[in-house]
């Protein structure tokens, strides 16, 4: 959610200039004033919403158009992905020998078997490519190539652009800060939308009321706030798993997660690919470091692949080939729920397996980041995922559309008072605090302020900016006439 309570908690529910209603009954009793906490969290969420929402709308849409991948995929790179036929598949050293004789540069970096209708992938290393890759698609079933992408760690060319473009808006580093904003405010505003619509719908008495707009509304702001913080409240959850989710991977606060995992040795764990006598691999099957050094035997990847078979890796597998004298290491690569992410290290010498590292020993907060990824990048659940994702990103375009013109309606209308926009809710929440608040919550949001950086830096600036705005109003105020008060 972005702009829940731009409309200011702290006034009573009025509509400014020609929108008042023009025969309104006076009320019974004046209105509850908000506590102070309420009034800090509303002008909070003012701030964040007006300047974290257009990050927001960048991600969304960015987000949006990367949902529907695997049918531009499918559209884009049909001949090389697929085939038509399927029968008996061919010896993977004579798809891997195919593969090398149309793409004689590089090394060996991986061999992904065709199965079903989807064709083999032969992937090489150049280091001119730096992290990326050219894949050699072959035809299972004769061996005849069928065309080359360079991809990114499997990925498409089309996929690799609208990845990067949700990312980091294809400016590197640099972009990155703007999807990290987003992840970082996300949560911060879709929670505090949440408890201030709880406050003004009338706390646990009337919870149906916080999923269900109020209709009764008449035109104007109320009538907007209804729908924008419904539809907000509708959302959350899966705002908080995509917010959660892209931090994981954010340039700054996903150092600070991986790190806390570590720490909590509850970090992913890697296959041990070491034969005997010789020092164990700290890489794993799909940790995307470099590409192995040296040339790998085509012959010995039928072995390796019949060897991983057997110990029951089924499905899509990748096979990396390991450094000379190391074991090769064979994951499973099925995204799709139930995953399918088990990994076993063989031998490419006899087809032993040395090693093995199944998803089910992973420590639960490893399992729990790589299935939200993969929800994140919508290949969880398939079609349903992606279409989850899509109904996120256009609520969340909705919810901000709404509160800025939430902001808008809030606005003078009165020919000596036109603005074009509404001001802020009323200071003063955080002098009003209690002593124990400050003391919890100060140290509280140092601590976020550091493993988020990206939401401790505007929350530090939105500080900043409200304390000058506040210091310019009392020297206005002690200039200005009673008249002009």
């Amino acid at each position: 959610m972005s702009l829940t309570e731009v409309s200011g908690a702290s006034t009573p529910d009025s509509t400014p200039g020609p929108e008042r209603p023009a025969a309104e009954p006076s009320p019974a009793r004046a209105p509850r004033r908000p506590s102070p906490l309420a009034a800090l969290l509303v002008r909070l969420h003012f701030y964040a919403g007006v300047l974290v929402a257009p990050f927001l709308v960048v991600a969304a849409l960015t987000g949006l158009a990367y949902t529907v991948t695997p049918q531009l995929d499918r559209i884009l790179y049909a001949d090389e992905l697929t085939i038509a036929s399927v029968g008996e598949p061919r010896p993977l050293a004579e798809q891997i020998t195919a593969a090398r004789a149309f793409h004689p540069e590089g090394s060996l970096f991986g061999v992904s078997p065709g199965t079903g209708e989807h064709t083999t992938r032969v992937v090489f290393a150049l280091p001119e490519l730096g992290d990326k890759q050219h894949t050699v698609y072959v035809d299972p079933y004769t061996a005849e190539v069928r065309g080359q992408l360079t991809t990114w760690f499997g990925s498409t060319p089309a996929t690799t652009w609208l990845d990067d473009l949700h990312r980091h808006l294809h400016l590197g580093d640099l972009g990155r800060h703007y999807s990290e904003i987003a992840a970082s405010w996300l949560w911060v505003l879709a929670l505090g939308g949440i408890a201030l619509w709880w406050r003004r719908r009338g706390g646990r008495a009337r919870v149906r009321h916080l999923l269900v707009p109020d209709v009764s509304a008449g035109k104007g702001v109320r009538r907007t706030r209804s729908w924008h913080a419904t539809t907000g409240v509708w959302l959350a959850v899966g705002l908080l798993v995509l917010s959660a989710t892209g931090l994981t991977w954010s340039r700054f606060a996903g150092g600070n997660f991986a790190a806390g995992l570590d720490a909590m040795d509850a970090g992913r764990p890697a296959l041990s690919t070491g034969l005997s006598g010789v020092p164990a691999d700290s890489g794993g099957a799909h940790d995307h470091g470099g590409a192995p050094a040296g040339a790998a035997d085509p012959a010995a990847f039928d072995r390796v692949e019949a060897a991983a078979r057997t110990a029951g890796l089924d499905g899509p597998i990748e096979i990396t080939p390991g450094e000379p004298g190391s074991a090769w290491a064979v994951a499973q690569t099925d995204n799709t729920w139930p995953v399918g992410r088990d990994q076993v290290a063989v031998d490419p010498a006899d087809g032993t397996v040395t090693a093995r590292l199944d998803f089910a020993d992973w420590p639960l907060l490893a399992q729990v980041s790589a299935l939200g990824v993969q929800a994140h990048m919508g290949l969880l659940f398939g079609v349903v995922n992606q279409v989850l994702l899509a109904a996120l990103a256009v609520g969340l375009l909705c919810v901000i559309v709404w509160g800025y013109r939430m902001w808008w309606q809030r606005r003078p209308t009165r020919t000596d008072r036109r603005a074009y926009a509404g001001a802020p809710p009323a200071r003063g929440g955080l002098r009003g605090l209690p002593p124990w608040v400050l003391l919890v919550g100060a140290p509280v949001t140092v601590a976020l302020g550091w493993a988020l950086p990206w939401f401790g830096v505007p929350l530090l600036g939105f500080l900043v900016v409200d304390a000058a705005l506040g210091l310019a109003a009392r020297r206005r105020g002690r200039t200005a006439t009673p008249a002009t008060r």
